[in-house]
């Protein structure tokens, strides 16, 4: 606003102090994760930061950098937006519990609940089930509660207890109870029908006549169901429909849906997990398919990581998730702003 003074740089000793409960918090999270992987017999690893390709999602976007060889030529590289790649060809080399405190980094991303550069949490299980990964993420999440000491987390007016049996919603559930939609019936042969979407959210979201049905999925769940979720307690919103399958595997007995889930506190959404697919060629198809999508909508694309794809074909059953670090830690601080728990703020920000 006008005649309001500018805020003073992170490193004023004033700020500073403000801030530094929630850092302290931040290493009290931290060292708790780190104990808890350790218990469960997880190695932590770190992988490379510069990727050929920074993932294959229509709506992320990557800063893009350059390298220079030893003979003076130049090559495109990306700042990733997960550690996923890199971590599934570890599972392929023949790990089976790996974990990462990684640094990723998202183009067109600020707010209160957005960073362009922050910390992922992502594990994976080989040969486990993703209700396995659903029970890590709780117990996670408890963890760091109690690390911090807080008993309920709150954001916005809304509270969530951490250690309360969470709430189990499917996707079709929530859709059907938030919004009056039955979603499953617009989904034929793992394809989703836009037509039929779009005439059942109608006077619900707008919707554009360029609309894709994933873009009215997106908005429906945005604006009708994810207020609702987190409230109280936990919310692990579950068989995500498959055409939002992204990187998970459809459910061979329910093919309309697939192994993916994500946790919500006080309408945070704090992790994403999958039953990993381990079909190379399904996975291409997919990239390939939201690659098309991406170049119709921003006039870019991202190449296919060919060495991703090819470990993705000799990697074993797993299943994984990421979880946003900043915002966990945000919600177990009870902090307001996730660049209240980040020790220096990215440089664009003061």
């Amino acid at each position: 606003m006008a005649g309001d003074k500018p805020m003073s740089p992170f490193w004023s000793p004033g700020r500073h102090l403000d801030r530094r409960p929630f850092l302290q918090a931040r290493g009290a999270v931290t060292g708790a994760l780190r104990a808890f992987f350790a218990e469960q017999g997880f190695m932590e690893v770190e992988t490379s930061v510069l990727q050929v390709s920074p993932g294959n999602e229509t709506h992320l976007h990557a800063p893009r950098t350059e390298i220079m060889r030893p003979d003076g030529s130049r090559a495109s590289r990306y700042l990733r937006t997960s550690p996923e790649f890199a971590c599934k060809k570890l599972l392929a080399a023949g790990e089976t519990r790996i974990f990462e405190f990684a640094r990723v980094f998202r183009d067109r991303e600020r707010g209160d609940l957005h960073l362009p550069e922050f910390t992922m949490l992502e594990w994976y299980r080989a040969g486990a089930p993703y209700d396995a990964i659903m029970t890590d993420c709780l117990l996670v999440i408890a963890r760091a509660a109690q690390a911090t000491g807080i008993g309920t987390f709150s954001f916005r007016g809304r509270t969530a207890d951490p250690f309360a049996e969470p709430e189990l919603l499917t996707v079709a559930g929530a859709f059907e109870r938030f919004a009056g939609i039955d979603l499953l019936s617009t989904i034929s042969g793992g394809e989703g029908n836009r037509d039929a979407l779009a005439a059942a959210a109608r006077g619900k979201v707008r919707v554009a006549e360029d609309d894709t049905w994933s873009d009215i999925f997106s908005k429906v769940l945005v604006e009708h169901v994810e207020p609702h979720l987190g409230q109280g307690r936990l919310t692990i919103l579950f068989e995500y429909p498959s055409p939002e399958a992204a990187l998970a595997r459809v459910k061979a007995d329910a093919p309309r849906v697939a192994e993916r889930f994500e946790v919500y506190a006080c309408g945070v959404e704090l992790a994403n997990g999958f039953g990993e697919l381990t079909d190379a060629e399904e996975q291409r198809k997919r990239f390939t398919e939201s690659m098309r999508e991406k170049q119709r909508r921003y006039g870019e694309a991202y190449p296919l990581d060919e060495d991703f794809l090819a470990a993705v074909a000799v990697m074993p059953e797993a299943s994984g998730v990421a979880l946003g670090f900043d915002r966990l830690v945000m919600l177990a601080s009870g902090a307001t702003r996730i660049d209240q728990v980040v020790w220096t703020p990215p440089a664009d920000e003061r």
